[in-house]
């Protein structure tokens, strides 16, 4: 056996990403509760020969709540630093080697979860929380960053281990983001794929993405990758050297691992855990797997990944096969050796030696090594989950410890092992609660009792897997001690031949020993004080025990109770010949020396501790010889040890010595003593909490073991001791600070109990309170699950409070250790190591509230001093036997109401009426109502409660009892009492009790709560109540009006009011909305409302360039048909313009298939469509349809309407064209197509209006003149004008480019030509030709150029004579010149009104001139062109211009004002411009014609000033 000290800690913090590390050299750290400890791996460790390679060496102190996250700095030159976050907000920084704070910060406001030291920058500390925050904190400048990513749960971070800027976070909602922190947290991709929490995040350990051979196109082609086939982002990320590319790996809940490539911003493979049968059993099938993801990429195979799974399980996934799933497991030929639960971390270590290993932190407790080289497990380090409650060595299996812990096992560590150091097996099954008392069978090998928490008692063979045997009988409470000891009931063990030698003896909680029978656990056990009373004739109540021991020759047996005396019992039928009254607290630990000692006598020296700090030990030979005939009282102790500063918790013989004694305190040290001297030898100070249990080891003379609060078990050698006593004064400060820095958990203190009641406890004094009422006791499992589920196969209990702690002496304040605060409390029962337990309800202690007493005054007159107490008693007997009062008597009890509880009744009612006010007068009126009550005083009672407001709903339910018409008053007044308190829903239920139905509707509806009233009205009133529909059309018109409409559409609907359904599903205005509204108004019969819906919904769609949903929304309303027709046409028209590409007119959409067809001319393509699909094909069809459309009229068009509408307006006008010529009404056609080029030139829309002659008239209007009787018609003569002047426009544009090309229009001689300056030309923009810009001064063409007119110019500009009407002229100049008088108009009634304005102010005149004069200098440039201008004109000349420009227009004929003519002026000044730019193209005659008209009718100011220039 190895004399070196050890340490079994407790156990890694679970559902943390990164909670433990280690760094190259053989470091290795993890986070447990509130620190975290060191263990040292590999030759440096220094373990025994034959064992192990590793050691704990040391913790790092200083968190005072949960470590949350740790990591190393894995930088060379540093590898002593680390850093650790935790609950309590803090980030600390730690040199390892002297385990001191370097530095720390607070930055962050909200629980940290994730934490990681970049390893490409040296001082770098990324940390991120549960409210999205990320911290970025640089150690060497103490300098912070604060980025806020998502407002999102970080579950996870890793920084990039190839550029120092990248860093990887994973989300509890399953997304990935990678940021870099120089740009402010900028994020370089989002990664949407898992659809859960994020566990763990690993980049590769090699840049670039060639270490994978991944075909990118089949990845991307798979079901299982179809989500991240795009970039997620919507951008190509350029490859720079930020993005030059690696892989990254991350875990998930969602069972799947992802491999995602940098580069790409993608998802690349996807790996499925697979569900492997739990290999070495011990998992309940009835419990929910939990599932962890962590991953480990190992830096010298980027091939391989390592990978946690669902039962414990680790995977060396192989990534050159992802599409087989191709993996090993770990420790796939040893049985047992896995984990059994699921793994929370995975660290990779080098050691000094090479060796490449893996560390793996588990649910099961254990921290297991691996050797990456094999996959087999090299060692296993066990850890604890809860308070070390108590320790035993078997007396048969030498060197055999079992250890009960708070987390739901039993530990048996088999401390002699030679191969294993911590040879520790763990054993669960059946407990499923805190073990808190443990003794081993004294001959029977393997045999162990335990005691649990909530008062189970049970046998286990450690021997077997079997699970263990439970005895019928529970415990009230906790079961405190356990000890064998020979039978002394024949009547519960039956007769002499059956009886087992040795039986268990339990005490309990509730202070009760019982004796069970370990042949037969299912059979009820017997509470010994039954024949204690029975043998000793003790008609008075026993004393509450807290603790049993039997002397090791089984005939003594000592009880310890809670009033701290000791009784001595001789068997077999337990004789008291002794009572103990040395202590006055609560006895915890009792223990009689051993029996192998060189002095027979020291066999009689029995040791007990108390809440009290001193240890007695007395000599029991003397009165145990005697046998004494009747009971001894002893006072006084053999030795005194003293020394401890707070209670004793366990005591142990040490089995080498003569009187060496150890004992464990909640001082947080045990002390070896020399009891025969009365000396301390030597003090251990180990441990950070309260000690619980102490056992010295049977082989070594100088090793013990202790159990603590702090969840460690700790082996120490007494001779290595600093100190040879407790800490006293400054020293015991100390130590208490350092206890101190334990969790605390946040509960109320409760008040202290002024009964007693039977508890392991301290009894009264002035310096200590009883243990029940301090409630900052240790919360157990501190590492607690934290998703609150309660488990069945390890019963850990996810935060449960455990013990209530006593308070100590005046030393130092109350100490709390637990730190977990989780949802659910699994098992709140209050447990104590050892003998602190509470005897009161748990859960009023924890959880529930104490009730307020009804009669506070009473009781706390009966808490008054002994005298007054005693005095009271006096006046009762007085009053209650003597036969006639006097004055002086009832005098006291006035003063002494209180004991009008035991006197008359009206004594009574006055203690009552007392009670009442003083309950109204602290504000608790409830209370009165209950005594008021008590005396049957109903009516009053509501009468009070109803004039105060403060009807209750067990008042009003009581009411009945005081008549009917009361109980109608009663809820009435509570109904109005409600409504004062805003509480309408109650009070119309209350008002439903007592039938007013209508009241109570009308109540819901004005305060607005139709739902519930609509409910109610229609669960109470008759189908056809007008309140009903009243209802329904009031909420509609709320909800309408708030922008509700579905909801309000179903509130017309319920009142039968379908039209306005209808119309009100309508007004969002969407497609969806609208097509539901069509078909609801179909469904209703409303047909009209149906057609014009249908067709609002197909124009929307129209707008979305959706073909296919427009014509099936059509559909919907037969009248409709001809609506198709108009949007068949258009969907040709749009394929027509896309296949001309004119950009404005492309769609995403998809076509019908007949709209694909590009052959033949597009008329025949529109005819031939409407044929196939509509059925077309008759001229009295075509008729029809035409009649029908040409009663729909659409407004005018202007440079404002947009371009789809205005496409629908001139397919509209275009269809009734195509109708027109397939039934030969050709004046028609004429009129349909002059329409549609009219809309597209009102609107500006030029490209459209050449579309419709290219489509329609692709030879010009000969065609249609031929088929035209008489082709001087006025619609015509506009038509064929439109035509050549849309034909001018594109010659002159031909003409204005700056380097023009050889075209249909003209032919260039290119003579002299350099590249010099063809690249000049090249580079100079075209100017934009339009009639006003048409005379600025353009880009010089090259003389070297000569144009050549081609024939169709020619052609072209001698048709421009037919654009020189000089009747159009001139009914063209008198609308400009109306125009002009009604704008001038309109802007003297503006500055008149503005003047008016400006006069009613205080400086009107001032500022009237100012803004006049203001004004005038805007007029515009026109205003400055000439003086005239300038000068302002009369009214009277406006009206003379206005009635003069009129009587023109009427002269004109209507044919002539009916159809609209190109603006002739504007085409003279075109013309003269070609003439200029192409000198002899022109013929002078056309030439004086163009500027004739110009003189004669360009007096308006749009043209004047062109008209001077070019003329």
């Amino acid at each position: 056996m190895g004399q070196e000290p050890r340490t079994l800690p407790p156990s890694p913090n679970w559902y943390c990403s990164r909670c433990s590390d280690a760094v190259p050299g053989g470091l290795f750290g993890f986070a447990a509760r509130t620190s975290v400890f060191l263990v040292r791996v590999g030759p440096g460790a220094g373990a025994s020969y034959g064992t192990p390679p590793f050691r704990v060496v040391g913790e790092l102190v200083g968190h005072t709540e949960r470590v949350s996250g740790f990591t190393f700095s894995h930088h060379p030159d540093q590898y002593n630093l680390c850093a650790t976050s935790s609950d309590d907000g803090m980030v600390k920084i730690w040199d390892v080697e002297t385990k001191a704070v370097v530095t720390e910060h607070a930055l962050h406001q909200h629980t940290i979860t994730a934490l990681h030291w970049s390893p490409q920058v040296k001082d770098l500390i990324v940390s991120g929380d549960e409210k999205g925050v990320i911290f970025c904190y640089w150690l060497n400048r103490n300098d912070s960053q604060h980025l806020f990513i998502e407002p999102r749960t970080v579950f996870c971070l890793t920084c990039s281990p190839h550029h120092e800027h990248l860093v990887a976070i994973g989300y509890k909602d399953g997304i990935v983001v990678i940021i870099d922190i120089s740009k402010k947290g900028e994020v370089i991709h989002r990664l949407r794929g898992h659809d859960d929490e994020i566990h763990s995040i690993a980049w590769c350990p090699l840049p670039g993405e060639d270490c994978l051979s991944i075909n990118q196109e089949e990845n991307s082609g798979r079901d299982d990758l179809r989500e991240e086939a795009e970039i997620p982002n919507g951008k190509v990320i350029p490859q720079t050297p930020v993005t030059k590319g690696c892989y990254l790996a991350t875990g998930s809940k969602d069972q799947t691992i992802r491999i995602w490539s940098f580069s790409r911003g993608r998802g690349v493979m996807i790996l499925k855990l697979p569900f492997l049968k739990r290999r070495g059993g011990g998992i309940d099938p009835t419990v929910k797997e939990r599932l962890w993801l962590t991953l480990h990429w190992p830096s010298d195979q980027p091939t391989q990944l390592v990978s946690s799974c669902l039962g414990g399980e680790l995977l060396l996934w192989d990534l050159t096969q992802s599409w087989r799933r191709k993996y090993m497991l770990f420790s796939a030929s040893s049985e047992g050796q896995t984990h059994s639960r699921i793994v929370f971390n995975l660290c990779p270590l080098q050691t000094e030696d090479n060796r490449k290993l893996l560390l793996s932190t588990s649910m099961d407790r254990d921290i297991k090594c691996w050797d990456m080289s094999t996959l087999e497990c090299c060692w296993t380090l066990p850890s604890l989950g809860g308070f070390a409650y108590s320790l035993a060595f078997s007396p048969v299996d030498i060197g055999c410890l079992a250890i009960g812990v708070g987390d739901g096992m039993i530990r048996v560590w088999n401390t002699l092992s030679l191969k294993n150091n911590y040879d520790v097996k763990n054993f669960w099954q059946g407990i499923k609660s805190k073990v808190t008392a443990l003794c081993w069978h004294p001959t029977k090998e393997g045999c162990l009792a335990f005691g649990t928490d909530d008062g189970k008692v049970g046998l286990y063979d450690t021997y077997s897997n079997k699970p263990p045997q439970i005895s019928s009988t529970y415990h009230r409470k906790t079961v405190y001690t356990l000890a064998w000891g020979p039978p002394v009931s024949s009547v519960s063990l039956g007769g002499e031949g059956d009886r087992p030698s040795l039986t268990l003896y339990s005490c309990g909680g509730e202070g009760i020993v019982l004796q069970h029978n370990p042949w037969k656990l299912n059979g009820e056990a017997f509470d010994i004080n039954k024949l204690i009373k029975d043998t000793n004739s003790i008609k008075y109540k026993l004393p509450v025990h807290t603790e049993i021991s039997w002397k090791a020759d089984g005939k003594i047996m000592a009880l310890g109770n809670e009033d701290g005396s000791i009784e001595i019992f001789q068997v077999p039928n337990l004789k008291l010949i002794c009572t103990i009254q040395q202590h006055h607290k609560l006895v915890n630990t009792i223990s009689w020396h051993h029996e192998h000692g060189s002095q027979p006598e020291l066999s009689y020296l029995m040791a007990s501790g108390s809440n009290n700090a001193v240890i007695y030990v007395h000599n029991l030979k003397t009165i145990i010889e005697s046998n004494p005939e009747s009971p001894v009282t002893i006072t006084e102790p053999y030795r005194t040890l003293s020394g401890h500063t707070a209670k004793i918790t366990s005591l142990a013989w040490s089995p080498h010595h003569d009187g060496r004694l150890v004992s464990a305190s909640y001082d947080g040290t045990a002390q070896v003593w020399d009891t025969l001297q009365e000396e301390p030898l030597c003090n251990f100070r180990g441990h950070r909490g309260r000690l619980l249990c102490v056992e010295w080891s049977p082989l070594d003379p100088d090793c013990i073991y202790s159990g603590a609060d702090d969840f460690c078990v700790y082996k120490w050698l007494a001779s290595m001791q600093d100190h040879s006593r407790p800490p006293q004064g400054k020293k015991s400060i100390e130590l208490e600070k350092k206890r101190l820095s334990q969790p605390k958990p946040k509960l109320k203190k409760k008040k202290k109990p002024t009964s007693r009641v039977p508890m392991k406890q301290e009894s009264f004094d002035g310096n200590e309170e009883e243990s029940l009422k301090e409630n900052s006791g240790p919360v157990e499992n501190g590492v607690s699950d934290q998703d609150g589920e309660e488990e069945a196969r390890e019963p850990e209990v996810p935060c449960g409070l455990a013990s209530a702690v006593s308070r100590e002496p005046s030393i130092y304040s109350p100490v709390s250790l637990g730190f977990e605060k989780s949802k659910v409390v699994v098992n709140n029962k209050v447990t104590l190591p050892k003998k602190e337990a509470p005897k009161e309800k748990p859960e009023a202690l924890i959880k529930k509230k104490k009730a307020r007493s009804m009669l506070p005054l009473s009781t706390s007159l009966d808490h008054r001093s002994k005298e007054e107490l005693h005095q009271d008693c006096l006046v009762l007997a007085t009053a209650k036997h003597s036969k006639e009062l006097n004055e002086d008597v009832f005098a006291d009890l006035e003063d002494r109401f209180h004991l009008g509880l035991f006197t008359d009744r009206a004594t009574l009612y006055k203690m009552i009426e007392v009670e009442g006010k003083g309950h109204l007068e602290n504000g608790h009126p409830e209370l009165f109502h209950q005594l008021m009550l008590w005396k049957g005083d109903l009516k009053g009672i509501l009468q009070t409660a109803a004039e105060r407001g403060e009807l209750t709903d067990n008042l009003v339910a009581m009411a009945p009892v005081a008549g009917y018409h009361v109980w109608l008053w009663a809820v009435e007044a509570f109904a109005k009492q409600l409504c004062f308190q805003d509480q309408y829903v109650k009070a119309a239920s209350h008002l439903l009790s007592i039938h007013k139905v209508y009241e109570a509707v009308e109540l819901l509806k004005s305060n607005h709560f139709y739902r519930e009233a609509i409910a109610i009205a229609k669960a109470r009133l008759r189908p056809e109540d007008p309140i009903l529909k009243d209802l329904y059309l009031s909420w509609g018109t709320i909800l309408e009006k708030d922008g509700h409409y579905a909801m309000a559409a179903k509130c017309y609907l319920g009142a039968t009011s379908t039209y306005d359904a209808a119309k009100v599903l309508a007004k969002k205005g969407d497609a969806a909305s609208l097509r539901t509204a069509a078909e609801l108004a179909t469904i209703v019969g409303e047909e009209e409302l149906s057609a014009l819906l249908a067709l609002r919904c197909a124009q929307e769609l129209l707008l979305a360039r959706n073909w296919v949903g427009a014509q099936e929304a059509l559909q919907l309303h037969e009248s409709l048909k001809d609506q198709r027709l108009v949007f068949c046409l258009l969907e040709l028209l749009s394929k027509h313009l896309e296949e001309r590409q004119l950009s404005e007119y492309k769609s995403s959409s998809s076509y019908h298939t007949w709209a694909t067809t590009t052959e033949g001319p597009f008329t025949e393509r529109v005819t031939a469509a409407w044929k196939s699909i509509f059925g077309l094909d008759a001229p009295e069809k075509y008729q029809a349809a035409f009649q029908k459309l040409q009663d729909i009229k659409y407004p005018s068009a202007t440079n404002n309407t947009p371009s789809k509408q205005l496409l629908l307006h001139i397919c509209h006008d275009l269809t009734l064209a195509v109708l027109c010529q397939q039934v030969a009404s050709w004046d028609e056609v004429v009129k349909a197509l002059l329409r549609a080029v009219v809309r597209s030139y009102d609107s500006g829309n030029f490209t459209i209006m050449q579309e419709i002659y290219s489509a329609f008239l692709p030879n010009g209007c000969d065609h249609l003149r031929k088929k035209l009787g008489d082709p001087g018609i006025p619609a015509f003569t506009s038509l064929e004008a439109f035509f050549i002047y849309g034909r001018l426009y594109e010659f002159w544009w031909s003409l204005s480019r700056p380097y023009p090309e050889s075209s249909g229009w003209v032919n260039i001689d290119h003579r002299k030509k350099t590249v010099e300056h063809s690249q000049q030309l090249n580079d100079a923009s075209p100017k934009e030709a339009d009639p006003v810009a048409s005379c600025q001064p353009e880009l010089s063409r090259p003389p070297e150029l000569d144009l050549r007119l081609t024939e169709q110019s020619e052609q072209v500009l001698s048709a421009c004579k037919e654009l020189f009407s000089e009747r159009h002229a001139s009914l063209q100049n008198s609308q400009r010149t109306v125009a002009e008088v009604q704008e001038t108009l309109a802007e003297m009634i503006r500055q008149h009104q503005k003047s008016q304005l400006c006069k009613s102010t205080v400086n009107g005149p001032d500022l009237s001139e100012a803004e006049q004069e203001a004004e005038r200098s805007l007029v515009g440039p026109q205003s400055q062109c000439s003086k005239e201008e300038n000068e302002p004109v009369s009214l009277p000349e406006l009206t003379r211009r206005l009635t003069e420009a009129n009587e023109r227009m009427a002269e004109f004929p209507e044919s002539i004002k009916t159809w609209p003519f190109p603006d002739v002026l504007e085409c003279c000044l075109v013309l003269l411009r070609i003439g200029s730019q192409c000198p002899g193209c022109l013929t002078p005659e056309m030439q004086q014609q163009a500027q004739e008209l110009l003189q004669k009718h360009g007096n308006s100011k749009v043209y004047k000033r062109y008209c001077q220039a070019c003329t």
